[in-house]
């Protein structure tokens, strides 16, 4: 309680710290000394405010008393990854080329990967965070990720053994709607991300908390179908959402000539499909994340089109725009994460 308070608000005295935890004093002195002792938290002195009488003494989070290791795994054909502090910044960073593994050769490349860049952290390792495309559960397990071969794979189990430290895998729209709602400013009515990379996928804050829906597949919106007549898509069916907004598909189409004509289709068919989800969960943003040179415009002309399509009530202040991390939003969704099991900072 005591980490969250002091992440989410600032710098705070015991005495703060004790009413609005519900905590007596004397145990929030105790917690803090310990806090002290483990190097989490620093004394910062008082503030320039203070009253008359005894000055507080003002305690805070130490950014850099830990660090985190982050995998994003769903760049197209890459593995990348930085080690960041408690506040979210990036310490080091590193990419390297998936060049085709798929399968068992996927994950070891992983394992190389994430061992190797453990070596840039200059403080002690909180925990690993990995973004991954497709179903992943609650546990780590990618049920099914076909882009990289996998299927029912223990990937947190097998991370967490190898590299002696705890791992954390989520699917990634999951992990960029942490991020976003951890460190961009998410608004607390009720967010949705979506993930423009490979495929398309989207995460849900509702409430506070990240929506995981029946068997953990919830935001697995570039299957929706929006077109019947459309392209075919890797799931089987054709005119998915993920066939008009997939980050390959979009570059290939505007290299062919006309960025224009087809973003404003793109930003048609994404407003068709999530029009009916703002209305329905009476969303405050629509976040967008991926190549901010795609998401900024799908953005900005999306916005009015959903606007349209819903009542007056869930159009009044409702938001549309491009993630405030840039491409560094999962990288830092998946601090988030870690923080959110190990610390219990949200």
């Amino acid at each position: 309680m005591l980490l969250q308070q002091l992440f989410g608000h600032g710098p705070a005295s015991r005495a703060d710290l004790a009413r609005s935890s519900g905590l007596t004093r004397v145990t929030v002195s105790e917690l803090v000394g310990e806090l002290l002792a483990e190097g989490l938290v620093n004394e910062l002195g008082t503030p320039v405010e203070s009253r008359v009488g005894k000055p507080p003494t003002l305690v805070g989070l130490v950014p850099d008393a830990k660090h985190i290791l982050a995998i994003d795994l769903s760049v197209d054909e890459q593995i990348v990854g930085a080690v960041l502090n408690l506040a979210g910044e990036v310490i080091t960073r590193h990419a390297e080329p998936l060049a085709g593994r798929r399968g068992d050769e996927a994950v070891e490349a992983v394992r190389a990967f994430a061992a190797d860049l453990i070596k840039g952290a200059t403080s002690p390792l909180l925990g690993v965070g990995v973004a991954s495309p497709g179903v992943v559960s609650p546990e780590g397990v990618v049920v099914d990720a076909p882009n990289l071969g996998w299927r029912d794979v223990k990937l947190a189990e097998t991370l967490g053994s190898a590299l002696g430290q705890p791992v954390y895998v989520a699917n990634d729209a999951n992990v960029a709607v942490l991020g976003e709602f951890t460190f961009g400013g998410g608004a607390e009515g009720g967010l949705m991300l979506i993930r423009l990379s490979t495929g398309v996928g989207a995460g849900l804050v509702l409430g506070g908390n990240l929506l995981h829906g029946h068997g953990g597949a919830a935001g697995e919106i570039g299957h929706v179908q929006v077109d019947p007549d459309g392209e075919a898509c890797a799931c089987g069916r054709r005119g998915c959402l993920e066939t008009f907004l997939a980050v390959p598909r979009l570059r290939r189409l505007i290299s062919a000539g006309g960025a224009d004509q087809v973003l404003d289709r793109a930003a048609h068919q994404l407003a068709t499909a999530l029009a009916p989800v703002v209305a329905t969960l009476n969303l405050g943003e629509l976040v967008l994340s991926g190549p901010l040179d795609l998401v900024e415009p799908l953005a900005r002309i999306a916005a009015p089109l959903i606007r349209e399509r819903v009542m007056p009530v869930s159009a009044e202040q409702f938001v549309v725009r491009a993630t405030t991390l840039g491409d560094d939003g999962v990288l830092v969704g998946a601090t988030g994460l870690v923080l959110a099991a190990e610390l219990g900072v949200s």
